[in-house]
């Protein structure tokens, strides 16, 4: 190949891994790693090769890592892991180490970063990171604590293909714009109060430990099973060395540490055509392309069906009956489209919602309908609704599926429904019995207003915004609230306050129904009164941390709140009590000593609210 062409090729991995890192990857994985072997084969000695790929946080400040954070060898097959595991075996017998162990972790597929209790900093260039400790204070959970040292941010996967895969094309763009933006959309603020995003450290990973003869032959199996035990996006697993002696033995490229490398599994792809487009419709409207194609092998499987993320694709792309595209899996990865081979002389996308027949609108790259009342949305809506409530099992999706065929597509009708009504459909004694009460304690055991605001899923109204509504205007008031009204709330806007109170014209009688059923709802505080609450924290900034004894945090924290308290998720300079229950981590004490927040037992706190 010529230099010009191994120029283009750089040019194009430089393009991919930018797109990359401001999470908008323009590739899948398996692709762009396929081009860096590429890479490697014509040109071992490039310089493409031998640094971090870098990442950028435009007026971020620099941080620099004690210890470089260095990209990762990779394998693909058994044999590039055996030449591997035969390096470390030399170099262990060099120093006289007789049996070399080795850990095997999960590879998260997130936003990089170390944290060391004060500063949590992004991973930069390998050298030089961005200190962007401001994302725990956006909601970022740390799990295990602050101080934690090397980990990543990353979403829930369970949670971000229910509730997000059709709103952003891949988590990590999700967490780069938490991480990068000042002003957050609804769906972000919503994982980050459902504490669905996550600092998670290397530490806190399920493991595996064993000898280089174990790993070898056990690896698929090893992978499997930390891949299923862990709801996380992730991209392989990583193996290292145990032994510190070796560590410091083998050392470190400039890219990558050589006692490390990750075995990634290529995944495997086929050549198939379209038959058809089915395009289906989302909880929150938004209608996805899901490819028929030629039945196809592939990953042990007969494949008829592609996703194809959203109607922008289709439209780029070219897709349609007769394009011969080429897909992918790994593992158990729902097939995806790789690339279009041949497009298709016909392109056809819905000017209606399919289920509904309702005039489509474009919100960026999706198609999208608008109708509150689209009978496809009902299910995900009702589903949303108990899942979002929170106090009460057994509507899950295949339940609801079943109660919405026979009629019962309202929530005003699910709750006329009696035992009898559940075993005439079909259920059990027992899940007619578990039903019935389900909806008895949903509406007697005691939930927030804003809890049950979200829960009817209107449009920009998650959890984090129905309290600030709740706190401006009673829930009962929601029945006649006006755009002016909702506008003048800080954080709303004129086409958010206008979304909202269309939603709810829909949905009046619902409400006005729900209502009067009588849910054991706890009222928000008024903003107004808030800082004027006759508490000895009104008005003061807490910070909960630590297993509570007397009861969870959440329930500490919402009790807090309805005294007037602010409830921070990270303990900063304006933090004035940071309440401790058990096991918490020494860093995020020092940092309290180090600002002068003052730390109170759990005991403590309960006697300062006797006054």
């Amino acid at each position: 190949m010529a230099d010009a062409d191994i120029d283009q090729l750089v040019a194009q991995l430089e393009v991919y891994n930018t797109a990359y890192r401001n999470g908008r990857p323009q590739v899948e994985d398996a692709v762009y790693d396929r081009l860096v072997e590429k890479l490697r084969a014509l040109d071992p000695g490039h310089p493409f090769l031998q640094a971090v790929e870098p990442e950028t946080f435009a007026g971020r400040t620099e941080v620099r890592h004690p210890m470089a954070m260095l990209s990762t060898e990779k394998a693909y097959t058994v044999d590039q892991l055996a030449r591997f595991v035969a390096r470390v075996e030399k170099e262990a017998q060099a120093i006289g180490i007789q049996e070399v162990l080795y850990r095997v972790t999960p590879k998260l597929d997130g936003l990089a970063g170390r944290d060391d209790g004060t500063v949590f900093a992004s991973r930069g260039n390998g050298l030089v990171g961005y200190d962007i400790t401001n994302a725990f204070a956006k909601g970022v959970v740390a799990l295990g604590g602050r101080g934690q040292g090397l980990g990543e941010i990353v979403v829930v996967q369970s949670y971000f293909q229910e509730y997000l895969a059709d709103k952003f094309e891949h988590p990590r763009n999700m967490v780069v714009g938490i991480v990068s933006s000042d002003t957050l959309n609804k769906d972000a603020v919503q994982a980050l109060e459902e504490g669905m995003v996550r600092f998670v450290p290397y530490s806190q990973l399920p493991h595996w430990q064993g000898d280089g003869r174990q790993l070898l032959q056990q690896i698929d199996a090893i992978s499997d099973g930390l891949v299923a035990g862990c709801d996380y996006p992730l991209d392989g697993v990583v193996v290292e060395v145990v032994d510190a002696r070796l560590k410091d033995r083998m050392g470190a490229t400039t890219h990558h540490y050589r006692w490390q490398i990750a075995v990634k599994r290529k995944g495997e792809t086929a050549v198939t055509q379209v038959e058809n487009i089915q395009w289906q419709v989302g909880r929150t409207g938004n209608i996805t392309p899901v490819l028929e194609v030629s039945p196809v092998p592939l990953s042990g499987a007969t494949i008829r069906r592609v996703t194809a993320h959203h109607a922008g694709m289709v439209a780029k792309l070219m897709i349609g009956p007769g394009a011969r595209i080429e897909i992918i899996r790994s593992g158990e990865v729902i097939p995806k489209l790789e690339k279009v081979l041949a497009p298709s002389q016909e392109v056809n996308l819905p000017q209606q919602c399919p289920a509904c027949g309702q005039e489509l609108v474009w919100e960026k790259d999706f198609l999208r309908c608008t109708h509150l009342a689209c009978p496809a949305q009902t299910e995900r809506r009702i589903v949303h609704w108990f899942r979002t409530l929170g106090n009460a099992d057994w509507f899950g999706i295949k339940t609801v599926q079943k109660l919405v065929a026979a009629g019962y597509d309202t929530l005003e009708k699910i709750y006329t429904m009696q035992e009898s009504d559940f075993a005439a459909l079909g259920f059990g004694p027992v899940q007619s019995r578990n039903l019935a009460q389900a909806l008895l304690i949903s509406r007697t055991k005691p939930v927030e207003d804003w809890r049950f605001l979200a829960a009817l899923g209107i449009s920009y109204l998650g959890v984090g915004d129905s309290r600030k509504l709740l706190q401006h205007v009673p829930l009962e008031d929601l029945l006649s609230v006006e755009k002016a009204q909702i506008q003048r709330i800080h954080g709303f806007g004129e086409k958010t306050s206008e979304r909202i109170v269309a939603d709810l014209i829909v949905l009046k009688d619902t409400l006005r129904h729900l209502l009067a059923l009588g849910f054991a709802l706890e009222k928000s505080v008024p903003a107004a009164q808030a800082t004027v609450v006759d508490s000895s924290i009104a008005g003061k900034n807490l910070v909960f941390t630590g297993k509570m004894l007397r009861g969870s945090r959440e329930t500490m924290q919402e009790d807090a709140r309805r005294l007037g308290a602010n409830v921070q998720s990270a303990v900063s300079g304006t933090t004035d009590y940071l309440i401790c229950g058990e096991k918490v981590g020494p860093t995020k004490l020092a940092k309290a000593t180090q600002l002068g927040v003052q730390i109170l037992s759990e005991e403590d706190y309960y006697q300062l609210l006797k006054g």
